[in-house]
């Protein structure tokens, strides 16, 4: 019988928490959301679910089925990651072949809230923490980001054209240096 510890709990929640930075992802995906008309929050959301509970379970093996170490699949996030952050800073479009329907998995889902670095963080708390405390951990943080990306137009309107793009700028640099941070230390550079 599974045993919930509260205390395992809210640490794999907080850790979760900071890793994905959903709040710090906000101007990413107010960028995001003209090319789709809108975010699909659901469909983004039961994907981030999916994604990190099937990786918790299944990311080692999966990983070697194909022939990937963590370290490739962080380089490749990275690599994602850093397009989306020129993006924001150079005000360009790269991802302009994209379905329109299609940010809600690719980039908004993964890798962007269920990247490399959530990823990799799953398979580091298996070492520490209870499987059911981690899960409970994940639909908690599944819960807040669902409650972002449902609320990403009022976040809109509150913040206004000018702290958007203030925001997006800022966050833009941000981003750019947690992709080279993930590169570097996944690259061996």
């Amino acid at each position: 019988m599974p045993h919930f510890i509260f205390k395992e709990i809210l640490s794999v929640t907080m850790i979760l928490f900071a890793i994905i930075d959903i709040l710090g992802a906000i101007p990413v995906i107010i960028q995001l959301r003209p090319r789709a008309g809108h975010i699909q929050s659901e469909k983004a959301t039961i994907a981030v679910l999916v994604l990190m509970i099937a990786f918790l379970f299944l990311g080692d093996e999966l990983l070697a089925v194909i022939g990937l170490d963590i370290s490739s699949f962080a380089i490749a996030g990275s690599i994602v990651i850093f397009i989306i952050a020129l993006e924001m800073i150079l005000g360009v479009d790269f991802f302009k072949e994209e379905a329109p329907d299609s940010v809600s998995i690719v980039p908004l889902a993964f890798p962007l809230i269920a990247g490399a670095g959530t990823m990799t963080t799953l398979l580091s708390l298996k070492s520490q923490y209870q499987t059911q405390n981690i899960v409970v951990g994940i639909i908690i943080n599944t819960i807040f980001v669902y409650m972002v990306l449902k609320n990403v137009q009022w976040l809109e309107k509150l913040l206004g054209k000018t702290g958007l793009h203030i925001l997006r700028k800022a966050f833009g640099v941000i981003l750019l240096a947690i992709a080279i941070k993930l590169f570097r230390s996944n690259s061996g550079l």
